[in-house]
């Protein structure tokens, strides 16, 4: 790539000899400069001067890293009003239910940004965040709405009007979500197997995808989270992407049920989601700690077909869900987190395989959030971008590599150092 710089105009950021990830490479080293918030130039050597050098050698410099899938409005809330014994999603919907009664605004706003800075710091640039609003007040979502306005020059928020309670579980939860359009949630969401019956379910991806087009929506919905094998909208999701021509801009999140399903019902499936292009998203850590909660033995992983997906060419990204809240105590909010259990749960341990996963939290969850025109490390797209302490996909993930810096919209976010052992036998 050729260097335009002079004297009379210095770059602003110069990241000098990183190995620079593609979507489809293992990294060449090379020097990446910045100018005006966006990539300016990429060359093995560039020529000129910048406001800041950063000796990066040998270092990963790649896209950040995509939260596909968080629900920021109960985000840092463990233990609150109380914790959840079982472990089990249907306890941790029925504590989040009295826990969201005492939501006000300040509340939400300021646990959702402390968790976004979280994320910032470890990588995270994009976000897309489920808003329950499932109360008359839509707090959550009001909160969430001023939140993605307050991150907006360091962070990309997405806001989903996510019915917790269902579409049609409620008198006022229909209109709700509507509400929740035009107050400006970027996305529908929806919840079919908490439907009060299997026809309001199917009904609610009815309504859900006539939300979408009326007011030009994307899609994400909560489908067949849960063990039971008999739980099959997704199929149904399936259906309403192919006749309406939607399927870029749906997306199914959890479809644990799949994981449970016999596989001659799985693999006609299958055929009929590689019609689709329908977005995938699995929270590993989440569903293996929910899932299987009433088996006995052999107990099931609770995780989507993950690996089968990618096989078959579908676009397939992961994310937290939950980080410490009525569904899952733990979780930091780092990627690679999120990442790594994916390599461990869904048998992803080959070359290929891993770098996929690496893939899921970058490239694959841009493609879900619908945002590949302004995302990767190239030339006249937004300076954003990460360096890890890493070589590799591998030992990125491996060694749940530090993120040492950040550069969001063209400016030094945040910078990390590693941690450093001393030995002393």
């Amino acid at each position: 790539m050729p260097d335009h710089s002079t004297p009379d105009q210095p770059y602003d950021i110069i990241l000098r000899q990183g190995r620079l990830l593609g979507a489809s490479d293992r990294g060449e080293a090379t020097d990446v400069a910045i100018r005006a918030g966006k990539i300016a130039a990429i060359a093995p050597h560039l020529k000129g001067t910048a406001a800041l050098e950063l000796e990066v050698s040998g270092q990963l410099i790649s896209p950040p890293f995509v939260e596909s899938h968080i629900h920021l409005d109960s985000a840092l809330t463990a233990g609150e009003p109380r914790w959840n014994q079982s472990g089990t999603l249907f306890e941790g919907i029925e504590i989040w239910r009295e826990r969201k009664q005492n939501l006000s605004l300040e509340d939400v706003k300021k646990r959702a940004i402390a968790t976004l800075r979280q994320q910032a710091a470890q990588g995270v640039l994009f976000v897309r965040s489920h808003a329950d609003v499932s109360e008359s007040s839509l707090t959550a979502l009001q909160a969430l709405l001023e939140v993605r306005e307050a991150v907006k020059d360091w962070l990309t928020l997405q806001v989903v009007a996510f019915p917790q309670d269902g579409i049609y579980g409620g008198k006022k939860n229909d209109a709700l979500i509507e509400e929740a359009m035009r107050m400006g949630a970027d996305v529908v969401g929806g919840i079919p197997h908490y439907e009060l019956t299997r026809e309001e379910g199917v009904r609610s991806i009815e309504r859900i995808f006539e939300l979408a087009q009326k007011y030009d929506r994307l899609i994400d919905i909560h489908c067949d989270e849960i063990d039971d094998d008999q739980s099959r909208f997704l199929e149904v999701v399936a259906a309403w992407a192919i006749r309406q021509d939607m399927g870029s801009r749906v997306t199914a999140s959890h479809t644990t049920a799949f994981g449970s399903y016999n596989n001659a019902y799985a693999f006609k499936l299958l055929g009929f989601l590689q019609r689709t292009e329908v977005n995938f998203i699995a929270n590993p850590l989440i569903n293996i700690t929910l899932q299987g909660r009433t088996d006995t033995y052999p107990k099931r992983r609770g995780v989507t077909r993950v690996k089968e997906l990618w096989q078959q060419g579908l676009n397939v990204s992961l994310g937290h869900d939950c980080v410490q809240d009525p569904w899952y105590s733990l979780g930091t909010g780092n990627m690679l987190d999120v990442a790594s259990m994916a390599v461990h749960v869904c048998q992803m341990t080959g070359t290929a395989e891993i770098d996929a996963c690496y893939n899921m939290v970058t490239w694959h969850g841009a493609k879900t959030l619908n945002i590949e025109h302004a995302y990767g490390v190239e030339v006249g797209k937004p300076a954003n971008l990460i360096v890890l302490d890493a070589a590799d996909r591998y030992d990125a993930i491996r060694r749940r590599a530090t993120v040492r810096y950040v550069v969001s919209q063209g400016k030094l976010l945040a910078e990390t150092e590693p941690p450093r052992m001393k030995w002393n036998p």
